[in-house]
């Protein structure tokens, strides 16, 4: 599993662009800036939808407050999922949503969570961390999946 002081894998993730779906690689994201990540088991879901979601995209302005360049979301989910759930979250503008189509850059953390026994299958954990220039620079990892404390925007503000 990813660790403080870890740099990031260089992969491809998915976002959605005015002109639909497109790759961009995690170093266009990450490296030269200041983000805040966090990942979700999946888009819609209750806890990620009802709690986690809502506490960046209210807290937004007072996260990027601290010096941070980006909020980004990530979840395996299709990126016309994610969109979709940016959408009904009125999260533009306010939280970049990433989608890890494949679980590739999950699996890459070393997060990925097998979640079949809920009908979701392999997901991923859900966490925070603070990535600066590429490099993780703090990480909080819940317990369990039903759980937005560790990894949620007050806990992140505190860390910030």
């Amino acid at each position: 599993m990813i660790s403080t002081g870890d740099k990031l894998p260089s992969m491809d993730l998915m976002v959605m662009t005015s002109d639909g779906p497109a790759k961009q690689a995690s170093s266009e994201i990450f490296d030269g800036k200041k983000v805040v990540l966090f990942a979700v088991p999946g888009a819609f879901t209750p806890t990620c939808t009802l709690n986690h979601l809502p506490g960046y995209v209210e807290n937004a302005e007072a996260i990027k407050a601290k010096g941070v360049d980006d909020i980004a979301v990530i979840a395996v989910n299709d990126p016309f999922v994610t969109k979709a759930w940016a959408d009904q979250a009125n999260a533009k503008g306010k939280v970049t949503f990433l989608s890890d189509w494949d679980a590739g850059f999950t699996k890459a953390l070393g997060m990925e969570t097998d979640l079949s026994a809920a009908g979701l299958g392999q997901r991923s954990k859900r966490f925070s961390m603070v990535v600066d220039n590429g490099v993780v620079t703090a990480l909080n990892v819940e317990d369990s999946p039903g759980e937005a404390t560790l990894s949620g925007a007050a806990k992140m503000l505190e860390i910030l």
